[in-house]
């Protein structure tokens, strides 16, 4: 069953959506989180992507208004950002159903593996953020040199069965899904994959579906009434 899943950004306190991940354009939907988070879980929502773009920028945190949202919620919530340690994630697992760790999957593999055998593969996620085929880290603000399909295959090399692969170029921007460098990744991966970036209308969700993909993360193009939620077959 493909699954649709919200995604509620963080920063400042309030529940926000970049512009291909630019802190300087930024359009605010809530006042607080929680009230996006209830906005979805009341249509339905049984999990939840929530993202702390201070963190993950590296200019502050969320953590206080993310855990008064994950026990606030009737659902399942992943929460990504400022995920570089043991003591980060277990922090954030004393609330979250799981972590999802970015920037830490390309400079510390080896934290992911630690991750994995502390908590296992179904409280640990990896997103690969991309553009151009190429991974960012810190916040989207830098390249890695390291492709998007090979981290993706290291990645499972290492225990992970759970993926985000979110192309940078597209997110937030309602231009419609780039089917190749998804079907890179997913030809990489053989575990669960979930994509975003760029989804405009049930459309793109078909596609993703198309591509063999376990589900969809989606931010603005929900929000704004884009897509049909809940999907139905």
């Amino acid at each position: 069953m493909f699954e649709v899943i919200p995604c509620v950004d963080v920063r400042r306190g309030r529940a926000v959506r970049l512009y291909e991940g630019d802190p300087g354009r930024e359009t605010v939907y809530h006042d607080r989180p929680l009230e996006a988070a209830l906005r979805w879980v009341d249509l339905g929502a049984s999990r939840l992507h929530v993202v702390d773009l201070d963190a993950t920028l590296g200019d502050g945190s969320n953590l206080e208004e993310i855990e008064r949202l994950c026990r606030g919620v009737a659902a399942s919530v992943q929460v990504a950002g400022g995920v570089r340690s043991l003591e980060e994630a277990e922090r954030r697992l004393g609330f979250a159903a799981a972590v999802v760790v970015g920037t830490a999957a390309v400079t510390q593999p080896e934290l992911v593996e630690a991750l994995l055998a502390r908590f296992g593969p179904d409280r640990v996620v990896v997103s690969v953020d991309a553009a151009g085929g190429e991974v960012l880290v810190r916040g989207w603000q830098a390249g890695s040199g390291v492709r998007a399909a090979d981290l993706a295959r290291d990645m499972e090399r290492r225990g992970v069965r759970r993926l985000i692969f979110t192309d940078t170029t597209r997110d937030g921007t309602l231009r419609g899904v780039d089917p190749v460098p998804v079907a890179a990744v997913r030809e990489a991966f053989g575990g669960t994959l979930h994509a975003g970036g760029g989804v405009a209308s049930d459309a793109d969700l078909d596609l993703y579906e198309s591509l063999g993909l376990e589900g969809a993360i989606v931010g603005r193009a929900l929000y704004e009434g884009k897509i049909s939620y809940p999907r139905t077959a």
